[in-house]
């Protein structure tokens, strides 16, 4: 890998990253690798038009910045016909992927794994016509999750979801989604407080929110949470926390490598943290679709 483009978002995380990206380039420089670029980003769909421009240009790309980034770069090399690796430097609020993968935040170990070059071939998900490499859900959670405004994710992290989700139990209870889902010749009708799509066991900051997924077996984790009681949800995430919860009565746990999702009501469907169109949605899998580096 001796040509490398690092995507950065600029405004990922606290911004302190910006700070160490000189010291990436350096460091990668002094180890032989000549040919080392840097990009910011500055507006939406940005980092994803970049890769697609450059993905014949470049052996790696290195996605700085936080979940939505690294789907802009996924998606910009899923769509071209070259398909660079990526590497992922964690620098936005959650990170589930990078987090699952135990990348190194420290520049000098993440120096040490993109010279390493130790790759993984991973799964991708999509939904409709966009990727997602870690999750898609619809309903509660991911109504919350953009509820919380750009300076609470900044200050408090992913204890800002927690925080917004408590609020907002009490109003969105009692407001169920109806979906029908359909997969392997299967259909079935559901009231339902929202789904979650996993390619990881990490979304959202829990580290066991889907406990039986792996990200290289060709497969997704459908899980589906009912409408229920708040004491039933409660218990759901309290056992969340320990990867207990998949075989609550209130929650349906399904692996698939393809199925669909139909709503009569208006559903946004969330991808990777962003917005990323409504229901009804088809789902499948890209089984092993893409090269990622990985620590050793």
């Amino acid at each position: 890998m001796e040509k490398i483009q690092i995507i950065c978002n600029p405004n990922a995380g606290r911004q302190i990253v910006q700070k160490n990206i000189p010291k990436l380039v350096d460091c990668l420089k002094k180890n032989g690798k000549k040919d080392v670029d840097v990009v910011y980003t500055m507006e939406h769909l940005h980092a994803k038009k970049l890769a697609i421009e450059n993905s014949d240009r470049y052996d790696l790309m290195i996605a700085v910045g936080g979940d939505g980034t690294v789907n802009e770069v996924v998606n910009g090399i899923m769509e071209s016909d070259t398909k660079p690796a990526l590497a992922i430097y964690p620098a936005g609020t959650v990170n589930d992927f990078g987090n699952y993968l135990k990348i190194p935040r420290p520049i000098d170990d993440f120096s040490q794994m993109i010279l390493g070059e130790n790759i993984m071939k991973v799964d991708v998900g999509r939904g409709g016509e966009r990727y997602f490499l870690n999750v898609a859900a619809a309903g509660l959670l991911p109504e919350v999750a953009h509820k919380v405004s750009s300076e609470a994710k900044t200050v408090m992290g992913k204890f800002a979801y927690y925080i917004e989700g408590i609020r907002e139990f009490s109003k969105q209870m009692f407001k169920p989604i109806k979906i029908r889902f359909q997969t392997n010749g299967y259909e079935e009708e559901k009231e339902i407080l929202f789904f979650i799509i996993a390619n990881s066991p990490s979304v959202g900051g829990f580290k066991y929110m889907a406990p039986q997924a792996k990200i290289d077996d060709g497969q997704l984790d459908l899980l589906i949470v009912e409408h229920a009681h708040l004491k039933d949800i409660a218990t759901i995430f309290l056992k969340v926390l320990t990867g207990g919860h998949a075989n609550h009565p209130a929650l349906r746990y399904l692996q698939v490598q393809d199925f669909s999702i139909h709503s009569d009501d208006a559903v946004d469907l969330d991808l990777d943290g962003e917005l990323g169109g409504q229901l009804p949605s088809s789902f499948t899998v890209v089984k092993q679709g893409l090269d990622i580096v990985i620590p050793k």
